[in-house]
Parts: C-alpha cells; structure tokens; sequence
C-alpha cells in the first residue's frame, strides 16, 4: 500500500485557503473525543452526573473526523493507493492519471448518492442523536464527505483544466448507471469489476477499489447502493472504534514532540555496548512507535537511524532492510490499532488479544535483534561503552515518555475506564508531556498542525474501512463463508493443513491489501472455518495479525516497502533485496507462532488465572 503522496504528482495543488479552517477543525474533533470520555470518567469515578449522550457524540466525531480526514486527503492528493504508477513509460503516466482518477470520481460520487439516499431516509425516521439534535444531521457528512473526495481525485487528474474536465466525466456515472437497462446482466458486472480492478494496478485508490466493487454487486442484485452506506456508518459510528483516532492522535503527538529521539537514546544508552547493540536498539525503538502507524515509524525515525547505522559500520543494504522490517515490529503490542479493530471485528476481547499477542510480539522482535547481533559482530561494527551516568541521564531526560506503557497497560488492564477513555487519557498526557513539560511541539500552532496530519491519515484508513465493510456484507449475504466452510470441511481434513492454508492465503492477501481492509474482508470468512477445526478465537487473531506484520514485507506492494522505498530514496528493487532476508526470519518466527499455540495460549491463560 502506496500513499499517493509517495507517488509522483505532477498536478498542481489546490489553492491552500483551507488549511487553517483545517487544522482547527481536525484539532477541535480530536480534543472533544478525549475531552468527553474523560469527563465521563471522571464523573463516574465521583459519582457525578456525566455530559448527556457524550458517548453517542464521540461516536459521531468518529464519523466526521474519517470524512473530513479523507476529504482533506483527498485534497491533498494522499488517498491510499496500491500502486504509485512507477513502471509505466512517462509519455502514459498523464493519461493514466487521468483515467484512473475518472474511476475514482466515478466510485465517489455513485457512494456521495447512496449515502443521500441514506440519510434522506433517516431524515424522514426523524431519529435524534443526543440533545435534541437530529441523527442525519450527523450524518449528513457522508455524502458531503464522498462529494469532496470526488472533486479533490478529479483537481489533482491533471496540471491543466483540460486533463480535469476528461476526468470530471467521472462524476457523470449515476446518471448513466440510471438509463442502464434493468436488470443488470453478469456481464455487465464483471466488465465493471475488471475496469475497477485494471484501475486499481494502476493507482485507484484502496477505498474506491472496494467500495466500487461493492456497490457493482449490489446493484448488479437489485439491491439499493444505500447499503454501503449503511454499513459504513454502524461501523465508523462503533462504540470502540474511536480508540483508534485517538491512540494515533497521541502517538503522532508523541513523535512530532521529540519522544523519539529521547527514547533512543535511552536505548542506545542501555543496549549500545552488546554486539550489535544499535541493531537492537532500532528494532526495540520501532516496535515501541509501531502502534502509531508502521508507515509512521519508517519516515519518522529511517532518517534518523540510517546514517547511525552506517556510521557504526553496518552494511546501507542491511541498515534499510533492519529499519524496513522493525517497523512493523509492535503490531501486536497495546495500543495497536490493528489489535483493535481485529477485536472489534472478529468480537474478541481486546485485552485477550493484546495479552496472547505479548510472547508472539517478543518473539518477533528477538529474532530480528539475533539478526542485528549477528551482523554486527560479523562486521566488527563500533559500540559504545557502557555508562551508567549516561543512561540514568538520559533515563531522567525521557522518564515522562517512559511512564507511557505503564499509563496505556493500566487504562486497558487495570478496570479504570473503557478502551476509548484509555485511549483519551494517553492523548491527554502526551499533550501534557509534548507541549507543557518538554514543550518541544506548540500547543498554539504545532498542536493543531499535528491535528490535522492525523486527521488525514485516519481519514484514509477509516475510509477503506467503511466501504469494505459493505463489500464483506455483501459476501455474508451471498453465502460465501457456509460455502468455503463446506469446501474445506470436504477437502481438508486436518487443522494443521487449514494453518497451511491460512498462512499461504495471508501471505498472498498481505503482499497487495492493507491490513485493515484484510481484516474486515477477510476475518468473516475464516472465523467460522478456524472454530470448526477447534482453533482458538485468540490464537486465531494472534496468527492472522503476525501474518499481516509480515506482509508488511510483502511483494510487490508490501506497505513497509514502499515506505522505505520513498523515506531513502532507492529503487523499490533495492528495498527488496534488502527485505529478504528479514522477511525470511520473520516467516519461522510466524510458523512457530501459528503451529506452537502455547506461545500464545499460555500468558492468556495466566491472565485468565490471575483475574479469578
């Protein structure tokens, strides 16, 4: 998974009017999602009455904050992609562009028209939301949402009004699709899907690729596009799911205000004396910032980390392939967002989920650290002495950052509030560290600019996960997991075959989708196979998770690559080579994990031990 800001743009960006109005905007949505949560909490605590409907409101924020994130993403040209259109001659690239942005306005605008019908349709219920306020006024931001995404793919088709205008034709497609004859034939349908997916190789963005498919299969069957729409919102508008906008709100904070820099030198102070200490160092720092985005760590810390490596003598091809592959090292750790929407979706008990993914994530990270010492003692690579007045410094220096896991693990664990209020309480404290202690981001300006950065990745990712959970509802609907439940109980016989499988398929899912759209396409469809063969839900989410870590590594799109590809500036190629003999590390510690189930099982059922 490519962002389209990693792709060569060649068109010209919008007028930048709008980029106060959202900052502000991005910085005042986050603030009331952590500001209310913890106010209920509190109140809760004391006894006191709580703000009416703040969890409801939360919810809705939720809403806004995915549809003005990805409108502003759209804006800005940063839609997920899956290719950035680096192999194609560069006499094809600005036709290309513009066809593929005509599919994409074309897939935006059919889904700004369901999601009208939708809320016209609420609207006509007269639902209210909380305070009197009516429910599709909340929603109405769907359909504004999609209307602006669609005119932002068609501002950026081209740098002059003659490529826009060819891409605009786009915005024509509910107009055609109306006088299409009814009903609609099978050829019709897979001439649609082979033009959306033909699009996708060459740049469509994620969300429009499976929302496009989407509303093909239901209107291929009759059935009102609104259904996407009304799937998008149960689950953006999901009682947990704004844990995941505000865990990456305060890890974005905890980056833009230094918390790297002082955490690796901590490391590197306690680590840096072993043979391959800096090795160690890297992949023990990456994992730690892993839960604010793989993609996150790579180009916050690869410019930081690739010129110390090399400077201690570790080959450039090894340094990109440890960094490329450390930063997806924390995906099973609290507060992983993929851990959370895995048990969101899957209806796991996150806490399981985290405690059954602990040895897994140290298995992980301690192989690719044998690695790092491995190498660094073969290439007699420079450590530094050991001194103890240099670490408790730099211990003292970052002791605000370090209290961190502690503050997230007992806001999970510890009985105090809901995953939403942990996840307030970690933005509320990194705002307090980052901006009031250490003061190395502003709360007046800095604040609000990392607002709105987070705001536009989040937007992205919540958007292909809205409209893939239309696409796998059309699946449920059509069957699909009885059918493959039948297929595999009459082909495969053994729960280690269907392990066999599971790993090939993850793979092979992992190397071209990212992992949140595979985790809702994909979990409805193995979930009932894996309990039929007696496969524990957490194991299950453990193997699936550790798998999709590794296609982070995957080719050809593996999303960690591409990232390393644009953060050093070397051929995609190149990143491969450097990758695989990492990704071949990776792949034992994922096979001990999926066929050693105590490494999993085990602290569960210690945990499970303890709490009775």
């Amino acid at each position: 998974m490519t962002p389209a800001a990693v792709a060569s743009d060649h068109a010209a960006a919008p007028p930048d009017r709008l980029s106060k109005p959202e900052m502000w905007a991005s910085a005042l949505a986050l603030s009331l999602m952590a500001l209310l949560p913890i106010t209920e909490m509190v109140s809760r605590q004391f006894r006191l009455p709580g703000v009416p409907g703040s969890t409801v409101v939360v919810q809705h924020l939720t809403l806004w904050i995915a549809f003005i994130g990805a409108a502003i993403a759209a804006r800005s040209n940063q839609l997920l992609a899956l290719s950035a259109n680096t192999f194609l001659p560069e006499r094809m690239v600005a036709p290309v562009r513009v066809f593929v942005s005509a599919i994409g306005a074309a897939v935006a605008i059919c889904l700004a028209w369901a999601g009208a019908q939708f809320v016209n349709a609420e609207r006509l219920e007269a639902g209210e939301l909380a305070l009197g306020i009516p429910r599709w006024v909340a929603q109405a931001v769907m359909p504004a949402g999609f209307l602006a995404i669609a005119l932002g793919i068609v501002w950026h088709a081209a740098p002059r009004w003659r490529g826009r205008l060819m891409a605009a034709i786009g915005l024509l497609a509910p107009c055609v699709l109306g006088f299409l004859p009814v009903p609609h034939t099978e050829p019709m349908l897979i001439a649609g899907i082979l033009v959306i997916l033909i699009a996708a190789l060459l740049g469509l963005p994620i969300f429009a690729t499976l929302g496009g498919i989407a509303l093909l299969l239901f209107w291929t069957e009759g059935v009102p596009v609104a259904a996407v729409p009304v799937e998008t919102y149960r689950l953006v508008a999901s009682p947990v799911l704004p844990s995941i906008p505000l865990f990456t709100f305060a890890g974005f904070l905890l980056v833009e205000g230094g918390a790297n820099q002082r955490l690796l030198r901590v490391y590197q102070a306690l680590l840096g004396w072993m043979p391959g200490g800096l090795a160690v160092t890297t992949a023990v720092v990456c994992a730690v910032f892993t839960w604010a985005g793989s993609g996150v760590t790579i180009l916050a810390l690869g410019g930081l980390l690739l010129p110390m490596l090399v400077k201690a003598r570790y080959p450039e091809k090894f340094s990109i392939g440890l960094i490329n592959a450390s930063g997806s090292l924390g995906l099973l750790f609290p507060p992983s967002l993929p851990v959370i929407l895995y048990g969101i979706y899957a209806r796991t008990p996150i806490d399981q989920l985290f405690v059954g993914g602990f040895l897994p994530g140290m298995l992980m990270v301690s192989l690719v650290s044998g690695w790092g010492v491995y190498q660094g003692t073969k290439n007699k690579v420079v450590r530094t002495k050991f001194s103890g007045r240099e670490a408790l410094s730099a211990a003292w220096e970052a002791k605000w950052e370090l209290a961190i896991p502690v503050i997230v693990l007992v806001g999970l664990f510890g009985g105090f509030g809901t995953l939403v209020e942990a996840g307030a309480i970690t933005v509320a404290y990194a705002f307090l560290v980052e901006c009031l202690i250490y003061k190395g981001l502003s709360a007046r300006t800095g604040y609000a600019k990392v607002a709105k950065e987070c705001v536009t990745v989040i937007g992205g990712v919540l958007l292909i996960i809205g409209v893939a959970v239309g696409f796998t509802n059309y699946l449920v609907d059509a069957q699909l997991p009885g059918r493959l439940i039948e297929w595999t109980q009459a082909n495969i016989h053994s729960k280690y075959e269907f392990l066999l499988l599971l790993n090939l398929a993850l793979l092979l899912k992992g190397s071209f989708m990212d992992v949140f759209s595979a985790i809702i396409v994909v979990v409805p469809l193995i979930t009932p196979i894996a309990a039929s063969f007696g496969i524990e839900p957490v194991q299950l989410g453990v193997i699936f998770l550790a798998n999709l870590e590794l296609g982070y590594l995957t080719p050809p799109v593996g999303m960690n690559l591409s990232y390393s590809a644009y953060r050093f500036k070397k051929p995609i190629t190149y990143v491969y080579r450097a990758t695989w003999p990492f990704y071949l590390i990776l792949l034992f510690g994922v096979l001990l994990i999926t066929y050693v189930p105590w490494i999993t099982m085990a602290p569960v059922r210690w945990f499970a031990a303890l709490g009775n």
